[in-house]
């Protein structure tokens, strides 16, 4: 069963093996056969978060840090997710949800 914030594994053809963070809501990732999911690499870099990312590590599955892009969503078959690496914390889920808002400007309000 996948929920949000959990960390898979996915192929993606034009950039190759990386895991992604599920952001779909609970219902959705539950059972849809497509969620939405943000897209993660590794800081081998060796550089700084860039505005639009949020630094995960071990606390969140991953076995180095690693950078997760919360500037766009992709729109992933759930059947070619693969290798369940465990789930964000609760710490860096709120740190995604503040990043998601301030990238596309989501006010509470108008």
């Amino acid at each position: 069963m996948k929920n949000q914030f959990d960390v898979w594994r996915f192929n993606f053809p034009e950039k190759g093996e990386h895991p992604v963070v599920l952001i779909s809501h609970p219902s959705l990732c539950a059972g849809a056969s497509v969620v939405n999911a943000l897209y993660c690499t590794s800081q081998r870099q060796n550089r700084e978060a860039k505005a639009h990312e949020i630094l995960l590590n071990g606390a969140d599955g991953f076995d180095w840090k690693t950078f997760c892009d919360c500037s766009r969503m992709y729109l992933l078959d759930t059947n070619a997710l693969f290798r369940r690496r465990g789930r964000v914390s609760l710490e860096r889920r709120r740190a995604i949800r503040a990043k998601i808002r301030d990238v596309f400007r989501l006010a509470a309000t108008d």
